[in-house]
């Protein structure tokens, strides 16, 4: 249920509400957070990992100035090594685990479609050649993912 949740987050068009305690769904299905922190909304352009420091430090103390900048969200989140941005890292990241999701549906529809061809009329070439068409379709859509997810797991490292 969680899986088919982030899947219809992931491709919802607009812009949506998300509230939760499920720090690991926040990360992947949003690109802003915000927390009520002190009785009012802050917003926190590093993310989960910044309101985990804030929670640590002591809420009710203001952050540091370096902090509070979100050009320099990636020390928040320690994503300094990548280059990335708190905002890039986690977009990098959701857009990761979106292709994973994908890439395996893919791949679970090739391998229904293959399974299906020893039911279908072996002497009915047109009929065999038009679905083993819609099979490489599946397995090139699917190959171009996974080399979209090669360039981004070279990015996060």
């Amino acid at each position: 249920m969680l899986a088919a949740m982030e899947d219809l987050l992931d491709t919802w068009p607009g812009t949506i509400i998300v509230v939760s305690h499920d720090r690991y769904l926040l990360e992947r299905v949003t690109d802003q957070q915000y927390a009520v922190i002190d009785g009012g909304l802050r917003h926190l352009p590093g993310g989960v990992d910044q309101y985990l420091s804030l929670r640590d430090a002591g809420a009710g103390k203001p952050m540091t100035a370096s902090a509070s900048n979100p050009a320099q969200a990636s020390a928040i989140t320690g994503s300094a090594t990548s280059g990335l941005s708190g905002a890039e890292l986690r977009a990098a990241e959701k857009e990761l685990a979106s292709l994973e999701r994908r890439i395996e549906r893919l791949q679970q529809q090739s391998t229904d479609a293959r399974a299906k061809l020893a039911d279908l009329d072996q002497s009915n070439y047109e009929l065999l050649a038009a679905e083993m068409a819609a099979i490489t379709s599946l397995d090139d859509e699917a190959a171009a993912l996974e080399e979209r997810w090669l360039e981004l797991s070279d990015t996060l490292d």
